[in-house]
């Protein structure tokens, strides 16, 4: 063969990579336009529910300008202005359907509004969004309904993946949404950002259902993993959203440090045998100093936003603040985390905040203290941290077969797979 001949060889292994190259850059396309659509989904949403009144409607068309933008976005580029694109195209597909449904009369004027290309304010978003977040979490739904609406609606997942999310089969899921955007409908419930003297009841609310979806995927109830990573970071993203819509307010400035703080463990939290590390048995060069550094920082915000009124999430999290900044477990400033305790139960006097008040005098006091503490707790018979806190404390004081029964009753109740095997661990040792 002549120098000057062609190698096919070669060729062939240049334009596979070229090929692998532009797959790869596609492919890297495609995950930024999915990120951007998952950031601003649930703006399009909000705002298509204001001007069509009408939740299924706002969902399909969002969705349909989702998949176009999942076409488009990796062949043509994401555009300079994604919202407007996505705005855009969801309102032309509102508009579409609304046309099509001849019966829905009087509706033509609708379609003409919904094609006005403006682009709407800062301002305009901001409540959209509001509106929606206090529409999810109406007190009129069940705690249920809710949380099944936020990470429908707020977080975008699909109904399959709220389903599998809250460990519930899809049709049931199913049924679960369609009956609470109908009550919506049928009980007039408004779409509307709560009034002044509303809004610390209703705030209350939707803290309760955010901080929800986080714990449960920071410690899942049920199931094979101990941390369901996918709804933890729902609970983070929509603890960040109200606080960029509620920047002020101490009870989402409370919720956010509350959930950075716990979040910061998540790489320290699982052994090399899957089993759950305590807070003593973690490396602690492993947990997201970022994250510690954010959620004191929004500790900080709340206290001086609540100096004579404690708000209980601010104050969870600054007893979180004391483990996070703590250099190591045996240093844990406990008479500090106990006093935090103690203010906590002026505004959030619960049995499980007197479990975990107890379970810190004990690492303070000793297990016999602990325990006397534990003992006067009522109402958890069917919570699993009752059983196995006062497991804990029994063992320690030596009364081991008083210790296996309480770890028996523990590992009889919810548990994920994890955290049983765990407790079968200690009940081994009794």
């Amino acid at each position: 063969m002549s120098t000057g001949d062609a190698d096919p060889v070669a060729d062939t292994a240049a334009q596979r990579a070229r090929a692998a190259d532009a797959a790869a850059q596609q492919a890297q396309a495609a995950d930024a336009a999915a990120r951007v659509i998952r950031t601003e989904r649930s703006r399009i949403l909000a705002t298509l529910i204001r001007v069509t009144g009408d939740v299924d409607l706002a969902e399909d068309a969002t969705q349909d300008a989702a998949v176009r933008a999942l076409q488009a976005w990796p062949r043509d580029g994401v555009p300079d202005n994604p919202r407007g694109w996505l705005l855009v195209v969801a309102r032309r597909r509102a508009v579409d359907v609304i046309r099509r449904e001849s019966r829905r009369v009087g509706k033509e004027a609708e379609a003409v509004a919904l094609l006005d290309p403006a682009p709407d304010s800062p301002k305009a978003v901001r409540d959209d969004l509001l509106r929606l977040v206090f529409t999810c979490c109406h007190p009129a739904l069940s705690l249920d309904a809710q949380v099944a609406l936020a990470l429908r609606t707020l977080g975008g997942l699909t109904t399959a993946e709220v389903a599998r999310a809250l460990v519930v089969p899809e049709v049931t899921m199913t049924k679960r949404l369609t009956r609470a955007k109908q009550k919506i409908t049928r009980a007039g419930i408004p779409y509307r950002i709560p009034a002044a003297e509303e809004l610390p009841g209703r705030l209350a609310g939707v803290a309760a259902t955010v901080y929800l979806i986080f714990n449960e995927g920071y410690a899942a109830g049920a199931g094979d993993d101990l941390i369901r990573v996918g709804l933890a970071d729902e609970g983070l993203r929509l603890a960040r959203l109200l606080v960029e819509l509620m920047p002020d307010e101490p009870t989402v400035l409370g919720l956010l440090a509350l959930v950075l703080l716990q979040d910061s463990r998540r790489s320290a939290r699982v052994g090399v045998d899957c089993r759950p590390l305590l807070l003593a048995e973690q490396d602690r060069s492993r947990w997201d100093r970022a994250a510690i550094g954010a959620g004191v920082e929004l500790v900080g915000r709340g206290l001086r936003r609540t100096p004579d009124h404690p708000d209980r999430y601010v104050v969870q999290a600054a007893i979180a603040a004391c483990h996070a900044l703590a250099p190591s477990y045996d240093r844990t400033p406990w008479d500090a985390v106990i006093s935090w305790y103690d203010v906590l139960l002026t505004v959030h006097d619960t049995p499980v905040v007197r479990l975990n008040r107890a379970a810190a005098v004990a690492e303070r006091d000793g297990p016999a203290a602990g325990l006397a503490l534990v003992d006067t707790v009522v109402g958890l018979a069917g919570y699993p941290w009752f059983h196995a806190t006062r497991g804990e404390l029994l063992y320690r004081l030596g009364r081991a077969d008083e210790a296996a029964t309480a770890y028996r009753a523990a590992l009889a109740l919810d548990l994920n797979g994890p955290q049983a095997a765990r407790l079968r661990d200690r009940l081994a040792e009794c």
